[in-house]
C-alpha cells in the first residue's frame, strides 16, 4: 500500500518570493499561450507589431475560463515537485482547452507527444496555427491533449469521473477544477455524494476546486451569488471543509493558492495516514478549495465602451473583430504584451528556465502521467473459464435458467481473483441483487463509508461493488476507472440506461479519437449489461418499457460499438467472456434476469457467438429442401422463445412447409461489411436470410431497427419485423408480447400471410392462432396468469 503524500518544507507558511515570482511567470507564459491559440497565425512571440493577416481568419475558443485554470495548473506544478505526489488533474470547464494545451507545452510533454510541435518559436506558432483550426485540434480539452482522462465538450461529469480515477489508486491525486457552470448540472450535483463511497485506505484522493468565476454564457452562475456562508454550509452538507481563495492582484492570489494548497494536501495526508495506519472510525471530511477569480482575469477589462473582465462577455472570444476593427487589434497587441513575452521566452522561442523552475520532471508532469493514460497500466482480466460456469443442456428448450444469475458466478470469480490487485468494479443503481449478481457479495461488498444499521447486508468499506440511485455516477465513476487504465461492467435496468445517453455519446467519441492516436494505449472496453428488459416488466408497467438504448448506441461510430443480445445463459456467458476480454469498445449486452429456456450447450454457444447470427437447423423443417419457403428470425430471448414456439407450431400443423430458424446474437451483423466491421458481406447475409423469401423477425427492440440495418439487402422488401412498438403495461409476461404482435400466434399468422400459397391452404390454422390469441385475452382477465398452454411450454420438437 503506498503511503500517504507526505509534506516537505513549511507547508501553508509561505513561500519565498522568488518562488512567487517563478509562479507568476509560468502562470503569465500560460496566458500568453492560450490567448495566442485564440488569435494568433502567425508573429507568435510579437517580433514585430500586429498586423490583421498576423489574426486568425475565425477566431474560436474560450478565453474566460483559461487563466483560472492556468492557476490551477501552475500550483499543481509546484506542490507534485514538491512533494512527489503522483497526481492527474481533471478540466471541468473543459472548454478551456486553450490553457490545457498551454500547460503541457510549457512542461514538456505536448512536444514528446507531437514533436513537430517543438518546445519553441516554431513549435508556439505550431501551437497556435493547429488550435480550432481546419486540420488541427479542438478548442475543447479532448483525447488529443495529453494529461486529459476527460472529454470537455460537455458539462457535467468530472467530478465523476476524478472519483472513478481515484478507486483503487491508493498513492494517486486526482485534482478535480468544477466550474461554477458545470455545478449547475444534475450529474455534478450528485457527484458530491460520491466522497461516502471513498475508502481512504484502498482508494487515492480526490481534491476538488470549485472555481467560482461567476458566470456561464450569458448568465451568472448560482453558486458564485450565494453568501459564502451558506455556500460553506452546502459544501460541509456535502461532507467537505472548504479552503477559500479568492482575489484578482495576481501575487496576492499566488500567495493564497499555495497555501491553500499545502492545506488540503496535509489534510489529506494527515486523513490517509490516520486511516491506513490506525483503522477509519468515521467517514473523512476532505476538503474543497473555492477559488474566486475574475472571469477572462487578465483579459481586457472592457471593449467598444462595455466591461469584459469579469463579466459573461469574457466566456468566449473577448475581442471579436480584430482583423476589421484597428482599435481592436491595438487592444489585443496591448494584451499580449502585458505579459511581457519577451521575459518568458528566450529568441528562440523557448521558456527561460525560471518560470519552468516550479515544474516537475518526468512522469510526475500532469501532461505525462500514465494514470492519464490508462492502456500504459492496464493488465488483462483474468477471466476463469466457463466450463465450471456453463448450464448443461442435454436437449434445446428442456431446462430453464436465470441468464444473469449464471453470470453472477462467473462475476465472483473474476472479483475473487481481482481481491489483491483491486481493478475489477461493477457498478449500478441499486440493482445488483435485483439483477441476480448477488454472487458477487461471496467475494466483496457494497462499498459505503456512512454509518451501517443492524439490518444492512454486504456494506463494506473496503467493497468493489457500487450502487448509488444515479445512473450518471456510475457511468462516470466506471470512466474514469476504465480511462485509468481498470476493468468494470455497469448492469442497469434496460429502461432507465438512457439517463446516460449523453455520457455514452462522449465516452464513444473519446474512444473513436484515441484509437487514432498512436500514443493513446488502449482501455477496457466500457460493458453494459442490460436486464429487467422490457418483456419482462409486466410488474413494472409502462414506465419500465423502453429497449431504445440500442437504437442510440448503434448510431455512434461503428469502429467503436458493439450490441450483443444473446438468447439464453451459455450464450450470455459466451459473450461476457469476450467483452470483459476486450479493449476499446462500448459493448451493450441485453440479457434477461427471469428464467429462460436453455437452447445451446457450451460448445454451441461459444460457435454460435463467434458466428453472431446462423441457424438452428434442430428447430427449422427445411430437410435439406434447399432454399425454405420462410425464414423466422429472433434477436433477443424473449423473442428467441416465441420463435421456436412458433416454429413447433408450425412443424405440428405444416409440417411440409420449410422453415428456417436464424437467430442473431450480434446485431452489427446485420449491417453490410463496408459499414461495420462485424457486418456480413451480401453473399453471407443473402445466405443466411435468402434473397427473395419471406423473412418473419422477431426482434427484442424498436422494429425499425432492424429495416435500418438491413434496409439495402436483397431480401428487404420481404422482411417483416416484429418488436416493441409501445404497448407496455401492468400485465402477464405473455400478454406483453402480445400486445405489441410478437407471441408466437401472430408469428405463425404473419407466415401464413407472407409465405406464397398458404393463405388459402392454411385458412383454418390462421384461424385456430386468432382464437389462441382471443382465448389468451379472455383468461389472464379471469385468472390473472397466462394460459397454461404457454405457461407450460417447452420445446418439444
Amino acid at each position: 500500500m503506498p503511503d500517504a503524500p507526505t509534506t516537505t518544507g513549511s507547508p501553508g507558511g509561505g513561500l519565498a518570493d522568488d518562488r512567487i515570482r517563478a509562479l507568476d511567470a509560468h502562470w503569465r507564459a500560460a496566458n500568453y499561450l492560450a490567448a495566442g491559440q485564440i488569435y494568433l497565425l502567425a508573429n507568435p512571440l510579437l517580433t514585430e507589431p500586429l498586423r490583421p493577416d498576423h489574426i486568425k481568419p475565425r477566431l474560436l475558443g474560450h478565453w474566460g475560463t483559461s487563466p483560472g485554470l492556468n492557476l490551477v495548473h501552475t500550483h499543481l506544478n509546484r506542490v507534485i515537485k514538491d512533494r512527489d505526489l503522483d497526481a492527474i488533474c481533471v478540466w471541468g470547464p473543459g472548454h478551456g482547452g486553450p490553457a490545457v494545451l498551454a500547460g503541457s507545452w510549457l512542461d514538456g510533454s505536448y512536444s514528446e507527444v507531437y514533436p513537430d510541435v517543438s518546445r519553441d518559436a516554431a513549435g508556439m506558432a505550431r501551437l497556435f496555427r493547429q488550435f480550432s483550426f481546419p486540420g488541427g485540434v479542438p478548442s475543447h480539452v479532448a483525447p488529443e491533449t495529453p494529461g486529459s482522462i476527460h472529454e470537455g465538450g460537455e458539462l457535467g461529469y468530472s467530478l465523476a469521473h476524478a472519483y472513478g480515477a481515484a478507486l483503487d489508486n491508493p498513492g494517486l491525486l486526482v485534482a478535480c477544477v468544477i466550474g461554477d457552470g458545470e455545478a449547475e448540472t444534475g450529474p455534478l450535483a450528485g457527484s458530491w455524494h460520491a466522497n461516502k463511497f471513498l475508502d481512504p485506505v484502498h482508494d487515492g484522493a480526490v481534491l476538488p476546486i470549485l472555481h467560482l468565476n461567476g458566470y456561464k454564457i450569458a448568465n451568472p452562475t448560482v453558486l458564485a451569488r450565494l453568501p459564502e456562508p451558506e455556500l460553506d454550509d452546502l459544501l460541509r452538507g456535502y461532507g467537505h471543509e472548504p479552503i477559500h481563495v479568492a482575489g484578482d492582484e495576481p501575487l496576492q492570489v499566488h500567495r493564497a493558492m499555495a497555501h491553500a494548497l499545502d492545506e488540503a494536501l496535509d489534510r489529506i495526508a494527515l486523513l490517509q495516514r490516520t486511516a491506513r495506519e490506525e483503522g477509519i472510525a468515521e467517514r473523512p471530511r476532505w476538503p474543497v478549495i473555492v477559488l474566486r477569480t475574475p472571469k477572462g482575469w487578465t483579459g481586457p477589462e472592457e471593449v467598444d465602451g462595455l466591461p469584459v473582465e469579469g463579466t459573461w462577455r469574457a466566456h468566449q472570444v473577448a475581442l471579436p473583430g480584430v482583423r476589421e476593427n484597428p482599435e481592436h487589434l491595438r487592444q489585443l497587441e496591448r494584451w499580449l504584451r502585458s505579459y511581457r513575452p519577451e521575459e518568458l521566452f528566450d529568441a528562440g522561442g523557448r521558456p527561460r528556465p525560471h518560470l519552468l523552475a516550479e515544474v516537475p520532471a518526468g512522469d510526475r508532469r500532469l501532461g505525462a502521467n500514465p494514470h492519464a493514460n490508462g492502456g500504459l497500466l492496464l493488465r488483462s482480466l483474468p477471466v476463469p473459464g466457463l466450463e465450471r460456469y456453463a448450464v448443461p443442456v442435454d436437449k434445446p428448450g428442456a431446462t430453464l435458467h436465470e441468464p444473469t444469475r449464471v453470470l453472477g458466478g462467473l462475476l465472483e470469480q473474476v472479483m475473487e481473483d481481482t481481491a489483491d490487485r483491486r481493478d475489477f468494479r461493477v457498478v449500478g443503481p441499486d440493482e445488483t441483487a435485483s439483477n441476480r449478481l448477488e454472487a458477487l457479495y461471496h467475494a466483496t461488498g457494497k462499498a459505503w463509508q456512512e454509518s451501517v444499521a443492524p439490518t444492512d447486508e454486504h456494506l463494506s468499506r473496503n467493497g468493489r461493488v457500487m450502487e448509488i440511485l444515479s445512473e450518471h455516477l456510475c457511468q462516470g465513476w466506471l470512466e474514469g476507472y476504465l480511462l485509468t487504465g481498470r476493468h468494470g461492467l455497469f448492469s442497469c435496468y434496460e429502461a432507465f440506461v438512457h439517463i446516460v445517453d449523453s455520457m455514452v455519446n462522449q465516452h464513444i467519441k473519446w474512444l473513436k479519437v484515441s484509437r487514432s492516436l498512436p500514443w493513446r494505449r488502449p482501455v477496457a472496453s466500457l460493458n453494459y449489461l442490460l436486464t429487467s428488459h422490457v418483456w419482462r416488466q409486466d410488474h413494472n408497467g409502462f414506465s419500465h418499457q423502453d429497449p431504445g438504448f440500442v437504437d442510440h448506441v448503434l448510431n455512434k461510430s461503428p469502429e467503436v460499438v458493439r450490441v450483443y443480445l444473446p438468447p439464453d445463459a451459455n450464450t450470455l456467458l459466451s459473450v461476457a467472456d469476450h467483452v470483459l476480454r476486450s479493449r476499446d469498445y462500448v459493448n451493450v449486452v441485453v440479457a434477461g434476469k427471469q428464467p429462460c429456456f436453455d437452447w445451446l450447450d457450451l460448445d454451441q454457444a461459444r460457435a454460435h457467438c463467434a458466428r453472431g447470427a446462423g441457424t438452428w437447423d434442430w428447430a427449422g423443417t427445411e430437410n435439406g429442401a434447399g432454399e425454405p419457403d420462410v425464414v423466422l428470425a429472433a434477436a433477443g430471448d424473449v423473442p428467441t422463445q416465441e420463435v421456436i414456439a412458433a416454429a413447433g407450431i408450425l412443424r405440428r400443423h405444416l409440417p411440409d412447409v420449410a422453415v428456417r430458424v436464424v437467430n442473431v446474437v450480434d446485431m452489427t451483423r446485420l449491417l453490410p461489411k463496408e459499414e461495420h466491421p462485424h457486418g456480413m458481406t451480401d453473399h453471407e447475409f443473402d445466405a443466411l436470410f435468402t434473397r427473395d423469401r419471406p423473412v418473419i423477425f422477431a426482434y427484442h427492440g424498436y422494429p425499425w431497427l432492424v429495416h435500418r440495418l438491413s434496409y439495402r439487402r436483397a431480401v428487404h422488401p420481404n422482411l417483416h419485423v416484429r418488436g416493441y412498438k409501445e404497448m407496455g403495461t401492468t400485465t402477464t409476461p405473455f400478454d406483453m408480447v402480445v400486445r405489441n404482435d410478437l407471441d408466437r400466434y401472430r408469428l405463425v399468422m404473419d407466415v401464413i400471410d407472407r409465405t406464397p400459397g398458404l393463405a388459402v391452404r392454411a385458412t383454418a390454422v390462421r384461424q385456430r392462432m386468432q382464437d389462441a390469441r382471443t382465448r389468451h385475452q379472455a383468461w389472464i382477465r379471469e385468472h390473472g396468469t397466462d394460459m397454461p398452454e404457454v405457461a407450460e411450454w417447452s420445446w418439444t420438437g
